[in-house]
């Protein structure tokens, strides 16, 4: 497989923690160079890539003829427009989720992606683990009966720290374009159900979503079901999904998310009376699989798992449920 040179604009803390290693890592891929302005934040970075390329500039790092795909962990109200660049540059480029702040907005890059021939997705890395495929594959073998209902919850405690972007309006902080993408698009991803409708309650500090709590009935190929979650950024760290059948239950729990960080990545089949199967994936790592998955795209030809137009599926629920929002106070 041909190897694809890799740049990222800019020296995020993600980046330097999971995408970057994951990029030196990945089968088929070199991380080449890196963007920022300061260069005191590339240290880390060239601590493990120590030939690795420095631009000064998001701009001069598109014009290195050297670089083939961009990953982009900026902010997220920098999303659309560093997106559209990269393609304007000729680079394929992997956006950190949420790709976009409203559906309509992806159009255009799915617009810019047919039209310049080149790959364009949003990083989402969950649905490439094995632990959410084998969800997805005892859910459409019939494992757990008819679904019936799916419930999820996303937490963590982000309470002393007004200069994170997620707290940050301006950044288009908050939980649900953080968080809420897992929690809505990992029922998308299994189910391939979509929501038919939708009530919301959410909690905002400072202008942006804490707490959000939301309700509805989605319509997938089996039929329709029940759904509820819960996304937070003042709670303890937790992360739970379940969907339940009339015979039986899928449930990830710990690692759901972040496999492997929080806990160990692992599938329960609940089933038989109270059997329960456990699938347990320790070693695997979604963010080197999401990285190979997107360099077969690029050199093979491969259909790439989590195109734009599932993410838009995703962007629309959240749009949703921000309409449907009821501003609530503890």
């Amino acid at each position: 497989m041909k190897t694809v040179r890799w740049g990222i604009l800019g020296a995020a803390n993600f980046a330097l923690e999971h995408m970057a290693p994951a990029i030196h890592a990945a089968k088929g891929a070199e991380f080449a160079a890196i963007a920022t302005s300061s260069p005191e934040k590339a240290i880390g970075f060239k601590m493990f890539c120590p030939n690795l390329k420095v631009h000064d500039s998001y701009d001069a790092l598109l014009a290195d003829p050297g670089i083939d795909a961009v990953y982009i962990p900026l902010p997220n109200h920098l999303h659309v427009e560093w997106t559209l660049k990269a393609l304007q540059a000729g680079k394929h480029v992997l956006t950190e989720k949420p790709i976009a702040l409203k559906a309509e907005e992806i159009d255009q890059i799915i617009a810019a992606r047919d039209a310049s021939g080149l790959l364009a997705a949003e990083a989402y890395m969950i649905v490439h683990h094995p632990q959410w495929q084998r969800a997805k594959e005892w859910l459409e073998a019939g494992e757990i009966g008819q679904l019936r209902h799916v419930d999820a919850s996303f937490s963590f405690a982000l309470m002393d720290a007004p200069g994170n972007i997620r707290n940050r309006p301006e950044t288009a902080g908050g939980g649900l374009r953080d968080i809420g993408v897992y929690t809505f698009g990992s029922a998308r991803f299994v189910t391939g159900a979509e929501p038919v409708d939708i009530t919301a309650r959410i909690m905002r500090e400072n202008g942006v979503d804490v707490f959000a709590q939301v309700a509805g009935i989605m319509q997938g190929p089996s039929g329709r079901f029940t759904y509820g979650s819960m996304t937070s950024m003042r709670l303890y760290n937790r992360q739970v999904v379940t969907f339940q059948g009339d015979k039986g239950m899928i449930r990830l729990e710990g690692g759901a998310f972040n496999a492997n960080v929080n806990d160990l990545a692992e599938v329960e089949l609940h089933r038989n009376k109270n059997s329960v199967l456990v699938e347990r994936f320790p070693t695997a790592n979604h963010y080197v699989l999401q990285v190979e998955a997107f360099g077969r795209s690029i050199t093979e030809g491969v259909a790439y798992p989590c195109p734009l137009e599932f993410v838009r599926g995703t962007q629309v629920m959240i749009d949703k449920v921000f309409a449907a929002a009821v501003e609530i106070s503890l």
